[in-house]
């Protein structure tokens, strides 16, 4: 017998199947990613409870969930009043949605509904790296060792972005909050809102303005 999370489950994966045609601020892009409802992300985040919030940034606050099929998922909700914010969706699913490497974090898929758009993401248990270096206590946990492979992984996803990837990226906004850390402390490069993308077969590229900070 099925459930009401069996039923839920289904249906999701049901929608789930092909390319989401949706309108992101009046312009319609084809998106190559699952499409989550907006109750099923309000299930899985307690209706947004402050008690699973992870954080806020430019973009708006992130909230930790947990899926009818107990996977747990990190959920960027765009600010209703942030323009930039969405300027910044927009880049991200765009910039994310095709790479593929074990030092980014995996985009699993968006949510738009009316005025709320969400990215979907893996969750990253250990959080950011700024979270362990800027903590007297807990940069102890960080050994040389461990230092060096952080250090390492940040450098492969580097790779990978600029010359390795289908798209060429320049992230723009490196620094240690947007370094993630998995269970065992590997490091996810993360945040593609001011990302840049160049063509296959340039090595270098010019901004116009200065971004990041």
């Amino acid at each position: 017998m099925f459930n009401v999370k069996h039923i839920l489950l289904l249906s999701e994966k049901m929608k789930n199947k092909g390319i989401i045609d949706q309108n992101i601020d009046g312009q319609n892009e084809d998106l190559e990613l699952p499409f989550y409802s907006l109750a099923t992300i309000a299930i899985a985040t307690n209706k947004f409870s402050s008690n699973n919030k992870l954080g806020e940034g430019g973009f708006g606050p992130v909230y930790k969930g947990i899926l009818v099929d107990g996977q747990e998922i990190a959920v960027k909700r765009l600010s209703r009043n942030s323009r930039q914010g969405l300027s910044e969706f927009k880049n991200e699913v765009m910039s994310i949605a095709k790479l593929q490497h074990r030092n980014l974090v995996r985009l699993l898929g968006y949510c738009i509904d009316g005025e709320e758009k969400m990215l979907i993401y893996e969750y990253m248990p250990n959080g950011s790296l700024d979270s362990f270096i800027f903590d007297q206590m807990r940069s102890n946990i960080l050994g040389w060792c461990m230092r060096f492979n952080i250090i390492c992984g940040i450098a492969r996803g580097l790779l990978y972005l600029h010359e390795d990837s289908r798209l060429r990226i320049i992230h723009r906004d490196l620094k240690a909050s947007n370094i993630l850390l998995d269970s065992k402390m590997n490091p996810k490069i993360s945040d593609f809102g001011m990302a840049r993308s160049f063509g296959g077969d340039q090595t270098e590229g010019n901004t116009n303005r200065v971004v990041g900070t």
